[in-house]
Order: structure tokens, then C-alpha cells, then sequence
């Protein structure tokens, strides 16, 4: 995610996704978004200077929830908050693991209610045990979504342009 891209609101004001901040300056010149907030810097033609574009909102409703959220590691790490669901630290998701809850060994499948986020460590620790025989009870009783917020919601202050802040608190 760079500096410069631009967060992409639905009708009601929720966040959808981010995006470049030239695809959104295009739906801008052609009537498909309004511009909720600017970047500090402009966009530059030969005659003209434009204000780019740091939020926008749809002018139309767009359907963009899907029917279900499809099992990825990805979406295991959003549903968790980017949490380990067994000491309850916050990890980047490059430092986090799959856990079946019910180890495969154990005839566990790997699903939205057998599967969640973990840290190496705990991870290593509980093994092949079930949480219980580990001592290691879950924070959480994992579940399917019904929806996720887009990624950008589990973005970490330090990485959140502050001008985003106020739609995605």
C-alpha cells in the first residue's frame, strides 16, 4: 500500500477497498464517486490542478459483499484479528500460522470452525493436542464469517495513512 493510494467507500460511508489513486481520480472525472478528502499534494495537467483524491465514495450502491467468505489463510487472519487465538498477541501475518484446532492427525478438516490464526510458538507448543490436553484454551470459538471488512481494517496505525483514520475507526 502505497502513500498515495485511495480508500474506496460504499454509499454508506463503510470502507470497500483501496485503490490507485489514479482509478480513482478517473471514476472522480466521469461521475462515479464523490471526493470525501484530498492528499495534501495535487494532480498537475498542463493548464489545470486538481486536488487528489485521499477518500472517495460511490455515488451508486454496488453490491460488493460476497454470499460467503471463502476460506483463505488471509481471511483466517482477518476473522482473528491478527490475533493468536491462543495467547492473544497481535503478529504481523507473515509471523503467524494455520492451527487446527482438532489436529489433522486427529481427523480435524481444515475449516472455518477447525482452524485459526497462531503464532510459531504456540503453535509448536500445542502440537498435535486437542487445546484442552495442551492447556491452551482458545480465545475465540472459531466460526465462519458471515463478512469480512476489507483488509484494509486490519492495518496497524503505524501503516494507516492518517488521513484514512477517521473512516476506519
Amino acid at each position: 500500500m502505497a502513500s498515495r493510494d485511495t480508500l474506496l467507500l460504499d454509499q454508506g460511508y463503510q470502507p470497500v477497498k483501496i485503490i490507485p489513486w489514479q482509478r480513482a481520480f478517473v471514476m472522480q472525472l466521469v461521475g462515479k464517486v464523490e471526493m470525501v478528502t484530498a492528499h495534501e499534494w495535487c494532480i498537475r495537467t498542463v493548464d489545470h490542478r486538481y486536488p487528489a483524491p485521499a477518500v472517495v465514495r460511490l455515488l451508486r450502491n454496488v453490491r460488493h459483499r460476497p454470499p460467503f467468505v471463502r476460506f483463505s489463510r488471509e481471511n483466517v487472519y482477518l476473522r482473528d484479528g491478527y490475533r493468536c487465538q491462543y495467547c492473544g498477541d497481535a503478529f504481523a501475518a507473515a509471523d503467524l500460522t494455520l492451527d487446527h484446532v482438532v489436529p489433522r492427525c486427529q481427523g480435524g478438516k481444515t475449516s472455518w470452525s477447525n482452524v485459526v490464526a497462531a503464532c510459531v510458538r504456540c503453535n509448536r507448543r500445542k502440537g498435535r493436542e486437542l487445546p484442552d490436553e495442551a492447556g491452551m484454551p482458545l480465545l475465540a470459538t472459531p466460526r465462519r464469517p458471515r463478512w469480512l471488512a476489507p483488509k484494509v481494517m486490519a492495518l496497524g496505525d503505524a501503516q494507516m495513512p492518517p488521513i484514512w483514520r477517521d473512516w476506519l475507526h
